[in-house]
């Protein structure tokens, strides 16, 4: 017999804890273990342990194993000198039983001395056990991990070892205080997966044996060994995580920014991985494989999107919607594959589970060289790259060659026998027990260039926006220049004008222009879009207004010189323009081009249709006359008013127009009617009210207020 050289006492601290980790299985004397030749009847221990004391022992074995399922191989009094034996440092699939899914059983004799005497009170600890299994100990039920078939459950954190007391059934005692019987462990193995190499199945490391409090000690040192040999990949994953909560942060203050939404994807998918993989938390494998998929699918989407975005191939509609088809197939394909996980695997027709899931997982593997084929495109096209676009493009290569090496390699190696896969994920160095491999270097590689690429993205996005501000303050400079804050008066009328545009800048423009004779012309006109290339056409149809004034006072006149001036300038644009010429005696000549009719009192005008400016080089307009009496109210209007829209799409529409100038409202009571109803283009308007000679008045409404309106 051996007797155990290290014992543990209650003032040992966390050094020896380590040591004894690293030391106790040679560290044995002459009383731990003393093994005998297999026995021929059940009735013999195999195993007899005498002198144990605070240490521990492994029960490697040889255990007696036998594959299929019987209850009575359970009771100490069943015969087992015919079965195999096995030990319990490996696996059955690299012990001769390759492949081999199902039942089985593992037998054990025990005859346990005690020291000091008079302390029987053992336990065991046991290692993972692959899938699901149950304990005996004479007979009695000690433990057990998952639920057998039907409708199995195991679970994917069984590698943290499980201490179990020897208390349960009828031990027996002898004279000299040794405790004898019979441990039987009843093992189901789940069927194997397209990814399994048919090595694994039962044990995959000897369970221990000792007194309890001894067994915490030594549980304590491996949980810490684990803590600390998993340190670098934890630090790893905090560091996405950080990322990702930073990213999904200021998302939320600014939804616009989809590449923030992306990076949180790919940032935090790691991390969720860690929780159902990593931390030792008991979760259904079923469960955990249902969710893992779609959470791999949702990291490569994000990363393909994150590509277009940082390495400007979003500029592609066509390229884009590729993508886009290729994350639903992906997703689609995970999801459905992470939901096979949840179907019985005991069923005899598993096999079409089991090729569906191939057949799935082929599908993912496809889209796993998305990012190799947009980094190809990249460097065909010969975008001009900086150094952190270069390194993003080499980091993104890498990565996704051993993304594709990673998923292929596995398929089948139980028939291929290709080590291709374990060769890749070996560590290549360890850091204080840490061990360091390529496919964690290239992660945290691709992982800074993707942080480094978006600052610098960040960076040139903010210079653009600094420059289009910069911009959009030049064209509200022009547009104040060119409706200017105050107006001459129009003798023998009262004007009132509000101006709002949709956005920063309109395409809105009306110009009050006095005329020899107090005659005064009033334009009033809308350019076809919005922004800054509709107030750079303002700009030109107001500059040539005030050249043509000097030549012609007839409106249709005007219109005409206007449109064969603008006719292929305004870039496939138009724009539809009112004039009225006015005396103080209320004489009206007015003129349109494919502008909304202006309104005297509650009536429409009827004036002759015709085209907007810039479509046809030659067009003929022509005029119309009226004669407005003392308070008539005329109002100018742009199709902004007509086209307000509410909430659930309802037009304004002319109906309500009707119904607002009936009212003889001034400007600013007209347009913020329709800012209020739901502004959806350039709100312009302009009423004239004939009054005495002598009354006459200029009033223009204050255009930031109703902005503020519309929003």
């Amino acid at each position: 017999m051996l007797r155990p050289a290290w014992r543990l006492t209650h003032s040992c601290c966390l050094p020896a804890l380590l040591l004894y980790v690293t030391s106790y299985l040679v560290s044995f004397s002459a009383h731990a273990i003393a093994q005998a030749p297999p026995a021929s009847a059940s009735s013999v221990p195999s195993v007899s342990i005498d002198g144990l004391g605070r240490a521990v022992a492994p029960l490697d074995g040889p255990w007696h194993f036998h594959m299929g399922d019987d209850p009575n191989w359970a009771f100490p009094t069943f015969d087992d000198s015919h079965w195999e034996q096995l030990t319990a440092g490996r696996p059955w699939g690299e012990q001769g039983h390759l492949s081999y899914t199902g039942y089985a059983w593992y037998r054990l004799h025990l005859s346990l001395n005690s020291a000091p005497p008079n302390q029987l009170n053992f336990a065991l600890l046991v290692p993972h056990l692959d899938d699901v299994y149950e304990i005996f100990w004479n007979g009695s039920s000690i433990g057990r991990s998952g639920k057998f078939p039907p409708y199995p459950i195991w679970y994917r954190s069984t590698d943290e070892p499980v201490i179990y007391p020897l208390s349960p059934g009828i031990p027996e005692i002898g004279p000299e205080r040794q405790l004898s019987g019979t441990l039987a462990i009843r093992v189901w193995k789940a069927p194997l997966t397209s990814e399994d190499s048919g090595q694994s199945g039962g044990f995959e490391g000897a369970p221990v044996i000792g007194y309890p409090a001894s067994l915490a000690a030594y549980k304590a040192a491996l949980d810490y060994q684990w803590l600390r040999t998993n340190q670098f990949s934890f630090s790893q994953y905090l560091l996405y995580g950080i990322a990702g909560l930073l990213s999904l942060f200021f998302w939320l203050r600014n939804r616009q920014q989809r590449a923030l939404l992306w990076m949180t994807g790919f940032a935090l998918s790691p991390l969720i991985r860690l929780v159902l993989y990593g931390m030792r938390i008991s979760w259904p494998v079923g469960l955990s494989n249902a969710l893992g998929p779609p959470v791999s699918s949702i990291r490569d989407i994000s990363l393909w999107f994150l590509l277009l975005w940082l390495l400007h191939l979003d500029d592609n509609p066509s390229l884009i919607r590729l993508i886009r088809r290729f994350a639903f197939v992906s997703l689609a394909a995970s999801i459905s594959d992470g939901l096979l996980s949840l179907l019985d695997a005991s069923v005899s027709w598993f096999w079409l589970i089991q090729t569906a899931d191939a057949v799935l997982t082929g599908i993912y593997f496809i889209t796993a060289a998305v990012p190799l084929a947009l980094v190809a495109l990249a460097v065909k096209q010969r975008r001009q790259l900086d150094l952190a676009r270069r390194l993003l493009v080499i980091a993104a290569f890498l990565w996704g060659m051993i993304q594709v090496v990673q998923r292929l390699a596995p398929q089948g190696r139980r028939f291929t026998h290709w080590t291709l896969a374990d060769k890749l994920g070996a560590p290549l160095f360890h850091i204080y027990g840490n061990a360091i491999s390529l496919p964690t270097l290239t992660g945290i590689f691709l992982l800074f260039s993707l942080l480094y690429a978006a600052y610098r993205t960040s960076m040139e996005d903010r210079r653009r926006r600094s420059l289009l501000d910069q911009e959009m303050s030049s064209a509200r400079e022009l547009q104040q220049v060119l409706i200017p804050e105050t107006f001459p008066s129009i003798p023998g009328f009262s004007v009132t004008s509000a101006y709002c545009p949709a956005l920063e800048v309109g395409g809105d423009f009306f110009q009050i222009i006095p005329l020899d004779g107090d005659f005064t012309l009033v334009l009033l006109g809308d350019v076809s879009g919005k922004g800054i290339k509709a107030a750079i056409a303002v700009s030109l149809i107001v500059g040539l207004v005030r050249v043509l004034v000097e030549n012609t006072h007839s409106p249709a006149q005007l219109l005409t010189e206007l449109n064969r001036r603008l006719c292929g300038r305004l870039h496939s644009g138009f724009a539809t323009c009112v004039a009225l010429r006015l005396d103080p005696h209320g004489n009206c000549v007015l003129a349109s081009a494919g502008h909304p009719p202006p309104y005297v009192n509650d009536r429409e005008l009827a004036i002759p249709g015709s085209f907007p400016l810039g479509l046809f080089p030659v067009v003929a307009y022509e005029e119309s006359h009226m004669r407005l009496q003392t308070n008539d109210h005329l109002a100018l209007y742009t199709d902004g008013l007509l086209e307000a829209r509410n909430k659930t799409g309802e037009l304004y529409g002319f109906d309500r127009i009707r119904e607002l100038f009936a009212t003889l409202p001034n400007a600013a009571r007209a347009a913020e009617a329709a800012v209020r109803f739901g502004q959806d283009d350039d709100i312009t308007v302009v009423t004239m009210v004939r009054v005495p000679m002598g009354e006459e008045s200029t009033d223009i409404a204050p255009a930031p207020e109703l902005s503020r309106g519309s929003q």
